[in-house]
């Protein structure tokens, strides 16, 4: 296991992780978490055949906290270009789960897809900010909006709570359930208000790709509807299409076995 810090969109100091090798295979996580997210793929046989590279977007993790620095789709798709170059990624197969969609189609807004092998789009959203987009969004999760930009501790730290158990379908362990829950406390209110007040619509670089795209999402999920996965593999020509039974917001985490092997299989077709 490796680390990096790299400078991305306006010199914000980008925290990285990377295991592995093969392949190289960008993660980019949702709203309010981390890399730490990945942790069933990085512990898992992903890396005999890929190289796995997961970073904490801006505002995330270990990376840089600023103000007001959130906007702006260029520094977004900036962040996730110096990854790449940094790191010397050809080929990269980028996987954006939730939020992490909007910063992959962000950086194919921006440069196009000559890096890139292939996209695997996770309960992901392609656009912020609109009606439309807010249709796709579930209503538990829509009610938590407020919370998440509260400056006070105790009702910041129920709201994560809540947001916490609404990511996956089947109760947590506790252990679990902490874990995750630490991460998420990590990003200050003030990040997530930036991240909540952007708007940005992605679908037509989506209905543009050219490269293989797999999307997948739980039927169960309660934060990104499931009904946005059909709205995008009716955009995108050819995408291949992966629902999970029983599974909310995070298929990599609540069927690991399932979403490696399907991962291990798209990187190789691409």
């Amino acid at each position: 296991m490796g680390t990096h810090t790299i400078d991305g969109g306006g010199g914000v100091s980008l925290h990285v992780t990377e295991t592995g090798s093969g392949r190289p295979v960008l993660f980019v996580h949702g709203f309010s978490q981390s890399s730490l997210c990945w942790r069933k793929q990085f512990d898992a046989d992903l890396t005999d055949d890929c190289r796995l590279v997961a970073m904490d977007c801006r505002g995330h993790g270990d990376s840089e906290k600023p103000h007001d620095a959130y906007a702006d789709s260029e520094l977004w798709a900036e962040d996730v270009r110096a990854v790449i170059e940094t790191l010397e990624l050809a080929d990269v197969v980028m996987v954006g789960w939730s939020y992490g969609g909007l910063a992959v189609l962000d950086y194919v807004e921006a440069y196009g897809t000559d890096r890139l092998a292939g996209i695997s789009l996770v309960s992901a959203v392609a656009s912020i900010g609109t009606e439309a987009a807010t249709e796709l969004l579930g209503r538990a999760y829509l009610d938590l909006l407020p919370g998440f930009v509260s400056t006070d501790a105790a009702e910041s730290v129920e709201t994560m709570r809540a947001f916490v158990d609404l990511c996956v379908h089947e109760d947590l362990s506790p252990a679990d359930r902490y874990y995750m829950l630490g991460y998420n406390v990590v990003v200050p209110p003030h990040v997530r208000e930036g991240l909540r007040d952007r708007t940005v619509t992605h679908e037509t670089e989506l209905a543009a790709l050219d490269v293989p795209v797999l999307v997948t999402h739980g039927t169960e999920d309660a934060v990104v509807l499931p009904e946005a996965a059909e709205r995008y593999v009716d955009l995108v020509d050819d995408a291949e299409r992966s629902l999970y039974p029983e599974t909310g917001h995070s298929p990599f985490w609540e069927a690991p076995d399932r979403f490696n092997r399907e991962l291990r299989a798209f990187v190789r077709g691409c």
